[in-house]
């Protein structure tokens, strides 16, 4: 496509023949096992490669752990095939909801990685947004953003807004279908609401295979009834808040009418956006506001904006 920027594939490659195609497009690659320093070691590619080695500081995921580092590092500075490393380590619990005070998820680990590469002269990077907005003194020489370029925030508690972050990604559609539901009637697979007074109900034109999650809202019982009701989850409708109401279908879901009465089949819904944050969605739906961002489906149409 054109760009120049530095490209780095965080689980480096997995194959010699993906480190073939990684080096001809002067891609970046993490190092993060032995196999990977077989793979540099055996090719013999057509110009060398840049690499990330990543040091295991308590995440447990990928990595040299302290006593494999060295001799790690002693291959890679041997192999003919690598020009420029790049120290890196990941934080497991930048994100944790504890205070600044009591805080050892960064200290610890970071303390760990200086040991590991004292007297080491590389650059490092070990900041994730987390960290980029909360940890100055972890960010490195090179940073790695990840759900801060979305606008959304990378703890749970934490609004983006907070951090001065606007949302990059807008998820629109709109009303297909109004449905006027009187008391006790209840709607969308296994009549998950009931209507506890008249009330309007619009249908939007998007569901799970769009990637809206299917278990969007909480359930709780309602007493004396026999249904399960679901906790809405926020949306907008011609501009106004409002939630979900019923269960999720694969193309389809519910948005209550009440608060908009000139809502109508046209109007424009906002699952999220500028107007209803991700984060507060993802709250709803028990999960993190990365899943929803990463799951839109490759059907939904995509508008970028410059």
């Amino acid at each position: 496509a054109g760009f120049t920027q530095k490209i780095l594939l965080l689980e480096g490659i997995f194959s010699s023949d993906e480190l073939t195609l990684a080096a001809g497009f002067g891609l970046s690659l993490v190092v993060h096992s032995t196999v990977q320093i077989e793979m540099l070691e055996r090719e013999n590619l057509a110009k060398a490669v840049s690499i990330f080695v990543k040091i295991n500081t308590g995440m447990n995921r990928l990595g040299f752990n302290s006593q494999d580092f060295p001799q790690a590092m002693q291959r890679l500075d041997a192999c003919s095939n690598v020009k420029n490393i790049t120290l890196m380590s990941h934080f497991a619990n930048a994100d944790a909801d504890l205070p600044d005070s009591a805080d050892s998820t960064i200290t610890n680990p970071l303390a760990l990685f200086k040991k590991i590469t004292q007297g080491l002269q590389y650059p490092s990077s070990l900041a994730n947004s987390a960290t980029i907005l909360r940890y100055p003194q972890a960010h490195g020489d090179w940073v790695r953003p990840g759900i801060m370029l979305y606008g959304a925030s990378p703890m749970a508690n934490i609004p983006a807004a907070s951090f001065n972050l606007k949302p990059a990604m807008t998820l629109n559609s709109q009303i297909i279908s109004v449905q006027t539901l009187q008391k006790g009637e209840s709607l969308g697979y296994g009549y998950r609401f009931t209507a506890p007074q008249a009330m309007r109900v619009g249908v939007v034109a998007c569901g799970y295979a769009d990637g809206y999650p299917r278990h969007a809202g909480q359930y709780h019982t309602q007493n004396n009834s026999q249904h399960h009701q679901m906790q809405g989850v926020p949306i907008a409708v011609d501009g106004v808040m409002t939630q979900t109401v019923g269960r999720v279908s694969m193309d389809m879901l519910f948005a209550d009418l009440t608060p908009i009465p000139q809502a109508n089949i046209g109007s424009p819904v906002e699952l999220w956006g500028a107007q209803v944050p991700v984060d507060e969605v993802a709250k709803a739906c028990d999960t993190i506001g990365y899943e929803l961002l990463c799951a839109i489906s490759p059907r939904v149409p995509l508008k970028v904006q410059d």
